[in-house]
């Protein structure tokens, strides 16, 4: 199949003084603050933190002087909440809580509201899994909800919305698969697509495990715009105004079908897309710009990896990935590993962001670990403990990064 030969721009680009959703402006992971703390501590560089009612691995986003970030009000998560905070001194605004009255079953490392909210500036999306998808002004009226059925999952849900061009999108899932788009202004379906599945809501016919808790990319491939969905069994990329699958990479699932799970978000290298499934799973690199079934043109394809659960970034024509035990550069051209360390420890969930010329990575010890972007070795800035637990992600805004671990919302300056 001829490939297009295409300069890729990722999309959704915002002002540098916000970070609207999961893994920034883009959805890919990159800032372009030029300042941001590079050191801190439970009483060095914290201008304030905040309490939450409950633990939970759902990142902050930060839109028009605003921080969201979601938490359950129980520990069985039966009534679940968006807060919001004013980023000036973290004094509570509003909080907006959903009563779902029933227990749902989850793992018992990913505790209930464990997405990432999504903000435009005008108004802010979050979606609670059975619990529904809600949307509500700045000052925190609900504007509309939207039941798109029940997501039972032994694990828990994970999967974010993308607010792109008056649209939201979301991959419906764990517990069922399927993509949709829905119009922001009035949570009316646009466009809804199935995505093939054999077996139940958690495991494949042959009893393996099965779900995505991937959050959808939106890049730009020859000037137009796609929808970029890992999915249990594959990638695929959507057109945004109509659904209709563009092109689509099999390879996530495990070999002989042993589990089908996504659990991370692709990254993109210059035209080159690079893929990490759950569980041990494969990974792969496939070349952006072709049309139907891509399988074949893969670049590359190595049968089981490390754990992956956070999300890498791509700089500079290497790619930095969040495996459990270690950090990794990968050159996405062969996906050969040019680098790995466990920097100062393990236990990587959170996904890896760039700001200021670094990377920050924020492990589950709640240590972030900020890092030199070099593709020739693993070299350490700074390793910055809170002492409070937490699987999530930074959000670097204006020169001041927020972190949300087990207990505390915080934002970090110097």
């Amino acid at each position: 199949m001829r490939l297009l030969a295409a300069t890729l721009i990722l999309a959704g680009a915002a002002a540098a003084d916000d970070w609207p959703a999961w893994r920034g402006p883009a959805g890919n992971g990159l800032s372009g603050e030029r300042k941001a703390p590079a050191e801190w501590g439970p009483d060095r560089n914290v201008k304030w933190k905040a309490p939450l009612p409950q633990w939970g691995n759902g990142s902050p986003v930060v839109s028009g002087g605003r921080v969201f970030v979601t938490s359950a009000e129980d520990a069985e998560g039966k009534g679940r909440s968006l807060l919001c905070f004013d980023r000036k001194d973290g004094k509570p605004l509003w909080k907006a809580t959903v009563e779902f009255g029933k227990k749902q079953a989850t793992h018992g490392t990913n505790g209930y509201c464990p997405t990432t909210p999504a903000a435009d500036g005008e108004r802010v999306v979050v979606w609670h899994g059975s619990a529904g998808l809600h949307c509500y002004d700045f000052e925190g009226k609900k504007l509309w909800s939207r039941e798109l059925g029940d997501f039972p999952h032994m694990w828990g849900d994970g999967t974010s919305p993308v607010l792109h061009e008056g649209r939201v999108i979301l991959i419906a899932g764990p517990g069922k698969n399927f993509v949709t788009s829905l119009d922001a202004k009035t949570g009316k379906t646009v466009w809804q697509v199935e995505e093939p599945s054999k077996g139940g809501a958690d495991k494949n016919e042959k009893g393996g495990y099965l779900g995505t808790w991937a959050t959808p990319l939106v890049v730009k491939v020859a000037g137009k715009d796609q929808i970029v969905c890992a999915l249990p069994t594959r990638v695929v990329a959507y057109d945004p105004k109509t659904g209709q699958p563009i092109w689509w990479c099999m390879g996530v699932q495990h070999d002989n079908g042993a589990h089908d799970l996504a659990y991370s978000s692709p990254v993109v290298a210059g035209n080159i897309l690079v893929y990490v499934g759950g569980f041990g799973g494969p990974g792969l690199g496939a070349p952006l710009g072709g049309r139907g079934d891509v399988t074949a043109s893969r670049l590359w394809r190595i049968p089981k990896c490390p754990q992956s659960i956070g999300s890498g970034v791509s700089l500079d024509g290497a790619v930095y990935m969040p495996f459990e035990n270690s950090l990794q550069c990968l050159d996405p051209k062969t996906g050969k590993t040019l680098w790995q360390d466990r920097g100062p420890g393990g236990g990587y969930w959170g996904s890896i962001v760039s700001g200021a010329g670094r990377l920050y990575v924020t492990n589950q010890a709640g240590t972030t670990v900020v890092f030199k972007p070099d593709p020739r070795k693993f070299e350490l800035i700074a390793a910055n403990a809170l002492g409070e637990k937490s699987n999530s992600t930074p959000a670097i805004s204006d020169g001041e990064i927020f972190i949300r671990t087990f207990k505390h919302l915080w934002c970090i300056a110097e």
